[in-house]
Protein backbone atom coordinates (compact mmCIF):
# COMPACT_ATOMS: atom_id res chain seq x y z
CA UNK A 1 0.00 0.00 0.00
CA UNK A 2 1.09 3.58 -0.57
CA UNK A 3 0.88 6.75 1.45
CA UNK A 4 1.10 10.13 -0.32
CA UNK A 5 4.36 10.87 1.48
CA UNK A 6 7.07 9.00 3.42
CA UNK A 7 5.80 6.05 5.49
CA UNK A 8 7.42 6.82 8.85
CA UNK A 9 6.26 4.29 11.45
CA UNK A 10 4.18 1.15 12.05
CA UNK A 11 2.64 -0.73 14.97
CA UNK A 12 0.83 -4.07 15.39
CA UNK A 13 -2.10 -4.52 17.76
CA UNK A 14 -1.33 -6.75 20.80
CA UNK A 15 -3.37 -9.62 19.30
CA UNK A 16 -1.60 -9.25 15.93
CA UNK A 17 -4.90 -8.89 14.03
CA UNK A 18 -4.27 -5.33 12.89
CA UNK A 19 -1.45 -2.94 12.21
CA UNK A 20 -1.33 0.77 11.49
CA UNK A 21 1.18 2.96 9.67
CA UNK A 22 1.85 6.67 10.06
CA UNK A 23 3.05 8.97 7.33
CA UNK A 24 4.61 12.29 6.50
CA UNK A 25 1.33 13.03 4.68
CA UNK A 26 -0.24 13.33 8.21
CA UNK A 27 -2.50 10.31 7.65
CA UNK A 28 -2.69 6.95 9.43
CA UNK A 29 -3.55 3.79 7.53
CA UNK A 30 -5.16 0.89 9.36
CA UNK A 31 -4.80 -2.67 8.03
CA UNK A 32 -6.41 -6.01 8.82
CA UNK A 33 -3.80 -8.80 8.72
CA UNK A 34 -6.25 -11.56 7.68
CA UNK A 35 -7.31 -9.53 4.62
CA UNK A 36 -3.70 -8.99 3.59
CA UNK A 37 -3.09 -12.75 3.84
CA UNK A 38 -6.16 -13.42 1.67
CA UNK A 39 -4.81 -11.00 -0.92
CA UNK A 40 -1.38 -12.68 -0.84
CA UNK A 41 -3.00 -16.08 -1.42
CA UNK A 42 -5.13 -14.63 -4.20
CA UNK A 43 -8.34 -16.16 -2.83
CA UNK A 44 -10.01 -12.92 -1.76
CA UNK A 45 -13.65 -12.36 -2.69
CA UNK A 46 -14.39 -9.39 -4.92
CA UNK A 47 -13.74 -6.22 -2.93
CA UNK A 48 -13.28 -7.93 0.44
CA UNK A 49 -9.55 -8.42 -0.02
CA UNK A 50 -8.71 -4.74 0.00
CA UNK A 51 -6.05 -4.67 2.73
CA UNK A 52 -6.41 -1.06 3.87
CA UNK A 53 -9.27 -1.09 6.30
CA UNK A 54 -9.42 2.69 6.55
CA UNK A 55 -7.49 5.92 6.74
CA UNK A 56 -7.55 8.31 9.70
CA UNK A 57 -6.97 12.02 9.10
CA UNK A 58 -6.65 14.37 12.04
CA UNK A 59 -3.04 15.56 12.34
CA UNK A 60 -1.58 18.61 10.62
CA UNK A 61 2.07 17.47 10.79
CA UNK A 62 3.86 14.14 10.10
CA UNK A 63 3.12 11.13 12.33
CA UNK A 64 6.09 9.97 14.44
CA UNK A 65 4.78 6.93 16.32
CA UNK A 66 1.70 4.80 17.02
CA UNK A 67 0.44 2.45 19.71
CA UNK A 68 -2.60 0.28 20.39
CA UNK A 69 -4.49 0.17 23.68
CA UNK A 70 -3.81 -3.20 25.39
CA UNK A 71 -7.52 -4.09 25.63
CA UNK A 72 -9.85 -1.55 23.98
CA UNK A 73 -10.12 -0.89 20.20
CA UNK A 74 -8.15 2.34 20.45
CA UNK A 75 -5.16 3.49 18.42
CA UNK A 76 -3.06 6.48 19.47
CA UNK A 77 -0.67 8.56 17.39
CA UNK A 78 2.05 11.04 18.29
CA UNK A 79 2.98 13.72 15.77
CA UNK A 80 5.10 16.75 15.03
CA UNK A 81 2.05 18.96 15.68
CA UNK A 82 2.63 18.42 19.46
CA UNK A 83 -0.48 16.24 19.86
CA UNK A 84 -1.43 12.70 20.81
CA UNK A 85 -4.69 11.65 19.13
CA UNK A 86 -7.06 8.80 20.01
CA UNK A 87 -8.90 6.86 17.30
CA UNK A 88 -11.67 4.30 17.89
CA UNK A 89 -11.23 1.60 15.25
CA UNK A 90 -14.38 -0.29 16.29
CA UNK A 91 -16.44 2.45 14.58
CA UNK A 92 -16.03 1.75 10.88
CA UNK A 93 -17.13 5.22 9.74
CA UNK A 94 -14.84 7.12 12.12
CA UNK A 95 -12.05 9.05 10.40
CA UNK A 96 -11.26 11.64 13.07
CA UNK A 97 -9.84 11.42 16.59
CA UNK A 98 -12.31 11.28 19.47
CA UNK A 99 -9.81 12.63 22.01
CA UNK A 100 -6.70 14.78 21.80
CA UNK A 101 -3.85 15.41 24.24
CA UNK A 102 -2.12 18.70 23.53
CA UNK A 103 1.55 18.48 24.48
CA UNK A 104 4.07 21.32 24.61
CA UNK A 105 6.62 19.57 22.38
CA UNK A 106 6.94 17.51 19.21
CA UNK A 107 5.63 14.05 20.24
CA UNK A 108 8.28 11.68 18.92
CA UNK A 109 7.18 8.45 20.63
CA UNK A 110 4.08 7.09 22.38
CA UNK A 111 3.50 3.99 24.50
CA UNK A 112 0.53 2.70 26.50
CA UNK A 113 1.09 1.30 29.99
CA UNK A 114 0.10 -2.42 29.94
CA UNK A 115 -2.99 -1.58 32.04
CA UNK A 116 -4.09 0.99 29.45
CA UNK A 117 -4.65 3.83 31.94
CA UNK A 118 -1.45 5.75 31.23
CA UNK A 119 0.49 6.90 28.19
CA UNK A 120 4.16 7.75 28.01
CA UNK A 121 5.17 10.37 25.47
CA UNK A 122 8.76 10.85 24.39
CA UNK A 123 9.18 14.37 23.02
CA UNK A 124 11.78 17.00 22.21
CA UNK A 125 11.85 17.48 26.01
CA UNK A 126 14.55 15.37 27.78
CA UNK A 127 12.15 13.56 30.16
CA UNK A 128 9.14 11.48 29.18
CA UNK A 129 5.70 12.97 29.74
CA UNK A 130 3.36 10.60 31.59
CA UNK A 131 -0.37 11.13 30.95
CA UNK A 132 -3.35 9.78 32.85
CA UNK A 133 -5.67 8.64 30.04
CA UNK A 134 -8.83 9.43 32.03
CA UNK A 135 -7.93 12.91 33.29
CA UNK A 136 -5.22 13.99 30.79
CA UNK A 137 -3.12 15.04 33.79
CA UNK A 138 0.56 15.19 32.84
CA UNK A 139 3.27 14.02 35.25
CA UNK A 140 6.93 14.86 34.72
CA UNK A 141 9.73 12.91 36.32
CA UNK A 142 12.67 14.72 37.88
CA UNK A 143 15.10 15.68 35.15
CA UNK A 144 18.36 13.76 35.63
CA UNK A 145 21.33 16.12 35.46
CA UNK A 146 22.90 14.16 32.62
CA UNK A 147 19.81 14.42 30.40
CA UNK A 148 19.26 17.31 28.04
CA UNK A 149 18.49 15.66 24.71
CA UNK A 150 15.23 14.86 22.95
CA UNK A 151 13.79 11.35 23.26
CA UNK A 152 13.59 9.20 20.13
CA UNK A 153 11.72 6.30 21.71
CA UNK A 154 10.00 5.37 24.96
CA UNK A 155 8.75 1.84 25.70
CA UNK A 156 7.28 0.14 28.77
CA UNK A 157 8.38 -3.29 29.93
CA UNK A 158 5.76 -6.06 29.75
CA UNK A 159 4.49 -5.53 33.30
CA UNK A 160 4.90 -1.75 33.27
CA UNK A 161 7.29 -1.89 36.23
CA UNK A 162 9.92 -0.07 34.13
CA UNK A 163 10.25 1.96 30.98
CA UNK A 164 13.22 2.78 28.78
CA UNK A 165 14.06 5.92 26.82
CA UNK A 166 16.42 6.13 23.83
CA UNK A 167 17.74 9.66 23.39
CA UNK A 168 19.27 11.82 20.69
CA UNK A 169 22.46 12.13 22.80
CA UNK A 170 23.12 8.40 22.32
CA UNK A 171 22.06 7.40 25.84
CA UNK A 172 19.55 4.90 27.15
CA UNK A 173 17.82 5.42 30.48
CA UNK A 174 15.85 2.90 32.51
CA UNK A 175 13.10 4.40 34.67
CA UNK A 176 10.98 3.08 37.52
CA UNK A 177 7.44 2.62 36.18
CA UNK A 178 5.82 3.77 39.43
CA UNK A 179 8.03 6.57 40.77
CA UNK A 180 9.21 7.71 37.28
CA UNK A 181 12.75 8.02 38.65
CA UNK A 182 15.74 7.20 36.49
CA UNK A 183 17.13 4.01 38.03
CA UNK A 184 19.89 3.33 35.50
CA UNK A 185 21.39 5.65 32.91
CA UNK A 186 23.50 4.04 30.17
CA UNK A 187 25.34 7.14 28.98
CA UNK A 188 26.80 6.95 25.48
CA UNK A 189 25.17 3.59 24.76
CA UNK A 190 25.52 4.50 21.08
CA UNK A 191 28.46 6.85 21.42
CA UNK A 192 27.67 10.48 20.73
CA UNK A 193 25.14 9.76 17.96
CA UNK A 194 21.42 9.13 18.39
CA UNK A 195 20.00 6.06 20.10
CA UNK A 196 16.97 5.41 17.88
CA UNK A 197 15.16 2.46 19.47
CA UNK A 198 15.03 0.53 22.75
CA UNK A 199 12.74 -2.33 23.82
CA UNK A 200 12.61 -4.79 26.72
CA UNK A 201 12.71 -8.55 26.34
CA UNK A 202 9.56 -10.31 27.58
CA UNK A 203 11.29 -11.40 30.81
CA UNK A 204 12.36 -7.75 31.42
CA UNK A 205 15.99 -8.82 31.96
CA UNK A 206 17.42 -7.24 28.80
CA UNK A 207 17.01 -4.24 26.51
CA UNK A 208 17.63 -4.34 22.75
CA UNK A 209 18.71 -0.99 21.33
CA UNK A 210 19.78 0.49 18.02
CA UNK A 211 21.43 3.74 17.03
CA UNK A 212 22.90 5.87 14.27
CA UNK A 213 26.31 4.34 15.04
CA UNK A 214 25.11 1.31 13.00
CA UNK A 215 25.19 -0.79 16.19
CA UNK A 216 22.47 -3.02 17.59
CA UNK A 217 23.13 -3.91 21.21
CA UNK A 218 21.70 -6.06 24.00
CA UNK A 219 21.97 -4.69 27.55
CA UNK A 220 21.44 -6.31 30.93
CA UNK A 221 18.76 -4.33 32.80
CA UNK A 222 20.06 -5.12 36.30
CA UNK A 223 23.61 -3.91 35.68
CA UNK A 224 23.51 -1.78 32.52
CA UNK A 225 26.18 -4.09 31.11
CA UNK A 226 26.55 -4.62 27.35
CA UNK A 227 25.89 -8.32 26.72
CA UNK A 228 25.80 -8.72 22.94
CA UNK A 229 26.16 -6.85 19.66
CA UNK A 230 24.52 -7.66 16.33
CA UNK A 231 26.91 -6.30 13.67
CA UNK A 232 26.72 -5.74 9.95
CA UNK A 233 23.81 -3.35 9.31
CA UNK A 234 24.58 0.26 8.40
CA UNK A 235 22.19 2.87 9.83
CA UNK A 236 23.19 6.51 10.08
CA UNK A 237 20.21 8.39 8.64
CA UNK A 238 16.81 7.25 9.91
CA UNK A 239 15.23 6.25 13.24
CA UNK A 240 16.28 2.66 12.69
CA UNK A 241 14.37 0.01 14.67
CA UNK A 242 15.83 -3.21 16.04
CA UNK A 243 13.13 -5.70 17.07
CA UNK A 244 12.69 -9.31 18.09
CA UNK A 245 10.53 -11.80 16.25
CA UNK A 246 7.51 -13.14 18.16
CA UNK A 247 9.53 -15.89 19.91
CA UNK A 248 12.59 -13.68 20.59
CA UNK A 249 14.78 -16.23 18.77
CA UNK A 250 15.76 -13.67 16.13
CA UNK A 251 16.63 -9.97 15.94
CA UNK A 252 15.51 -8.00 12.88
CA UNK A 253 16.61 -4.61 11.60
CA UNK A 254 17.30 -2.70 8.40
CA UNK A 255 20.46 -1.83 6.49
CA UNK A 256 20.28 1.58 4.80
CA UNK A 257 23.47 1.15 2.80
CA UNK A 258 22.44 -2.12 1.15
CA UNK A 259 18.67 -1.52 1.30
CA UNK A 260 18.10 -4.80 3.12
CA UNK A 261 16.27 -6.38 6.02
CA UNK A 262 18.84 -8.14 8.21
CA UNK A 263 18.09 -11.03 10.59
CA UNK A 264 20.37 -12.35 13.35
CA UNK A 265 20.22 -15.30 15.72
CA UNK A 266 19.39 -13.56 19.02
CA UNK A 267 21.44 -16.00 21.09
CA UNK A 268 24.61 -16.37 19.00
CA UNK A 269 24.38 -12.88 17.33
CA UNK A 270 25.21 -14.64 14.05
CA UNK A 271 23.69 -13.08 10.94
CA UNK A 272 21.30 -15.63 9.44
CA UNK A 273 19.64 -13.71 6.61
CA UNK A 274 19.83 -10.60 4.43
CA UNK A 275 16.72 -9.86 2.38
CA UNK A 276 16.45 -7.16 -0.33
CA UNK A 277 13.86 -4.76 1.09
CA UNK A 278 12.03 -4.17 -2.18
CA UNK A 279 11.73 -0.48 -1.27
CA UNK A 280 13.06 2.24 -3.55
CA UNK A 281 15.60 3.72 -1.17
CA UNK A 282 16.21 2.23 2.26
CA UNK A 283 13.35 1.27 4.59
CA UNK A 284 12.91 3.64 7.55
CA UNK A 285 11.03 1.43 9.99
CA UNK A 286 10.51 -2.25 10.76
CA UNK A 287 7.84 -3.67 13.05
CA UNK A 288 7.25 -7.37 13.83
CA UNK A 289 3.98 -9.03 14.80
CA UNK A 290 3.79 -10.02 18.50
CA UNK A 291 2.09 -13.34 17.69
CA UNK A 292 3.30 -14.79 14.36
CA UNK A 293 6.20 -14.69 11.87
CA UNK A 294 5.12 -11.62 9.89
CA UNK A 295 6.54 -8.10 9.85
CA UNK A 296 6.07 -4.74 8.16
CA UNK A 297 8.56 -2.30 6.64
CA UNK A 298 7.92 1.38 5.87
CA UNK A 299 9.79 3.34 3.24
CA UNK A 300 10.86 6.70 1.92
CA UNK A 301 9.23 5.47 -1.30
CA UNK A 302 5.86 5.99 0.50
CA UNK A 303 5.17 2.26 0.49
CA UNK A 304 4.32 -0.19 3.26
CA UNK A 305 5.44 -3.78 2.70
CA UNK A 306 4.05 -6.83 4.52
CA UNK A 307 6.37 -9.83 4.95
CA UNK A 308 5.72 -13.39 6.04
Amino acid sequence: SDHKNVARCAKFSPDGKYFATGSGDTSIKFFEVSKIKQTMLGDSKEGSGRPVVRTFYDHVQPINDLDFHPISPILISGAKDNTIKFFDFSKTAARKAFRVIQDTHNVRSVCFHPCGDYILAGTDHPVAHLYDVNTFTCFLSANPQDSSAAINQVRYSGTGSMYVTASKDGSLRIWDGVSAECVRPIIGAHGSVEATSAIFTKDERYILSSGKDSCIKLWEVGTGRLVKQYPGAVNTQFRCQAVFNETEEFVLSTDEQNNEVVIWDALTSERVSRLPSGHTGAPRWLEHSPVEPVFVTCGNDRSVRFWK
